[in-house]
């Protein structure tokens, strides 16, 4: 099953690819489908998840290179827990959302949706993959479509965006490698299991230096203060859908690899420095939110909540607890939802008026209540109002680091009153005060690709916030796992 879900997007990238120019425009049924294929089997995992079993599920293992003479061998070697079945999940709705809003997508269709696709691959694969050097390889495949995505898709200074992006992460991923062949030849094996249960204590430099040269990656992916600055960049000149992408599933990428790889693995290496992580965590928090008050763009805004948004994940993890941690997990998985819905929103107002700049914008509730209902709703999950799933995950990064960490809590709890700030008003600037006659001519959502995306991520929002415990029980299980290689 897992293999099929891992693999399924790139058939249906095939596919796109070889439809006649002709009918290049099915292209984009082509990808709903195949995303919708790929959802139903995500979803068929998660529920067949046994939640009461904390070892690893739907595995699959199969030597790829062996090479047992020089000390090492590499595995397809692929399972999940309830960390990665989450994300899994996550993955297979926001492609689908991101297919089903690009269906207004007319240049190169085919290329466009077969790049779409192959990422979903990668990202599935990084999620899925548990030796060392098969996670490196999805790692990287991701970089190949997003790059294509945003330079030929995208708008604005687009080549320079993506060059941007691709140069910070392979910057990232050189120094992830490096500490990835020092643990795998310490012990012989990339095995991220046997890893993590490993006395790691033949290395060939320091573990504190390995630590810190894998931290590099995910800090970036994350992002954290002050490896951010490519993302405000990538999330202007993205196409929505690949925004939706970018900070719905991209970011969690760094996120999962601080717990499945660096808590998992190096635990004490992370206790050594988990109050200076903390301590960047509050400052990220706080920084983000800042700069978002400062914006102008609707997407920048966005972005830089993200950054704001992602140090509460940085703060959750630093307190290496089971409730901060599964906190964390879940705010990854909220967020993804939340600032998806964020920038389905931004891309359908700009579709219609051809502006994000936010001076420009006003009245907008009176001729698009329906996108101005949603964009309320996605605002107020983002601030963590109660029945949002927004405010479960925030709630138990609290709890959970509150004990370890007063001040660096105390700073990120109030990074919340600087969301609500920005979010409140960005709603009272776009859609309401005086209605510009400009706008007279606009219409409210009425494609139903868009009302299908809304409506998905919307009901995700509010079941997670009203019964969290569907998503937190099986979090709860992947999260036992990994801090139980540390008992």
């Amino acid at each position: 099953m897992l293999s099929l879900l891992l693999f399924l997007p790139i058939a249906g990238a095939i596919a796109c690819l070889v439809l006649p120019r002709s009918q290049e425009g099915k292209a984009r049924v082509v990808a709903t489908v195949f995303t919708l294929a790929n959802l139903a089997i995500a979803l068929a995992l998660f529920a067949s998840f046994d939640q009461g079993d904390n070892a690893l599920q739907f595995a699959e293992r199969r030597t790829w290179i062996d090479a047992a003479d020089a000390g090492f061998n590499v595995q397809y070697f692929i399972g999940v827990d309830g960390l990665s079945a989450t994300l899994v999940l996550l993955t297979g709705l926001l492609f689908l959302v991101a297919a089903l809003i690009s269906w207004n997508i007319t240049l190169r269709p085919r290329e466009y949706f077969a790049w779409l696709l192959a990422l979903e691959t990668a990202v599935m694969g990084v999620f899925a993959a548990q030796d060392l050097i098969l996670f490196f390889l999805f790692w990287e495949l991701e970089l190949v479509p997003m790059f294509f995505l945003i330079s030929i898709w995208g708008t604005g200074r687009k080549e320079y965006s993506a060059m941007k992006f691709v140069l910070y992460t392979l910057f990232g991923s050189a120094l992830m490698l490096v500490g990835f062949l020092v643990l795998g030849f310490s012990q012989g094996t990339f095995d991220m299991v046997e890893l993590a249960e490993a006395d790691i204590t033949s290395a060939a430099m320091s573990l504190n230096a390995v630590f810190f040269l894998i931290l590099a990656a995910f800090a970036i992916k994350l992002p954290v203060f002050p490896l951010h600055t490519w993302l405000p960049d990538a999330h202007t000149d993205a196409p929505t859908a690949v925004s939706v992408i970018l900070a719905g599933v991209l970011l969690k990428m760094g996120g999962y690899g601080l717990i499945r790889i660096l808590v998992g693995i190096l635990p004490d290496q992370f206790e050594t420095f988990d109050v200076y992580l903390a301590a960047l965590a509050a400052f990220s928090v706080l920084y983000g939110a800042v700069l978002t008050v400062r914006q102008t763009d609707l997407k920048r805004l966005i972005a830089y909540s993200s950054v704001s948004h992602m140090g509460y994940v940085l703060l959750g993890v630093a307190a290496l607890g089971d409730v901060a941690l599964t906190g964390a997990a879940l705010q990854m998985f909220t967020h993804g939802t939340i600032t998806a819905l964020l920038f389905v929103m931004v891309g359908l107002v700009y579709d219609r008026t051809h502006t994000r700049q936010i001076s420009d914008l006003s009245g907008l509730a009176h001729i698009m209540p329906i996108a101005a209902t949603v964009f309320v709703i996605a605002g107020l999950a983002s601030l963590g109002l109660p029945t949002m799933s927004g405010f479960v995950a925030e709630l138990l990064i609290f709890l959970g680091s509150f004990d370890h960490f007063e001040i660096q809590t105390g700073l990120a709890v109030f990074g919340i009153l600087l969301s609500a700030g920005y979010i409140l008003w960005t709603v009272q600037r776009v859609f309401f005060g005086p209605r510009p006659q400009r706008w007279e001519h606009l219409t409210d959502t009425t494609n139903w690709w868009e009302q299908v995306a809304m409506a998905g991520l919307v009901a995700m929002i509010i079941g997670v916030g009203v019964y969290p415990a569907t998503i937190v029980d099986v979090l709860e299980s992947g999260i036992i796992r990994t801090l139980g290689f540390d008992q």
